[in-house]
């Protein structure tokens, strides 16, 4: 099980893993990373995940969905690692 979380424990299913994910633009809020990365599947469960003080951003745990995400951050959720890429 990848987080106590009911309904995101049920939606992960590779732990430990690390990944990087191309954006277009120099920034992204954190809600919509998580949707882009496939981390959950919708804004309300973004909400919910992030106030549950599931999500962390380089290593600290990230309450705020509105959260700019910049090149080189690392949003990790239920064991699973993304890495901000901008610009691409």
């Amino acid at each position: 099980m990848c987080s106590p979380h009911a309904d995101f424990g049920a939606k992960c299913k590779i732990e430990g893993m690390s990944d990087t994910l191309h954006i277009r633009d120099e920034s992204i809020r954190l809600g919509q990373f998580l949707k882009l990365a496939n981390l959950i599947e919708s804004g309300a469960e973004a909400k919910e995940v992030i106030a549950d003080g599931l999500v962390s951003v380089n290593g600290e745990v990230e309450t705020r969905r509105g959260r700019q995400l910049h090149d080189g951050d690392v949003v990790e959720i239920g064991g699973v690692s993304v890495q901000v890429a901008a610009g691409a």
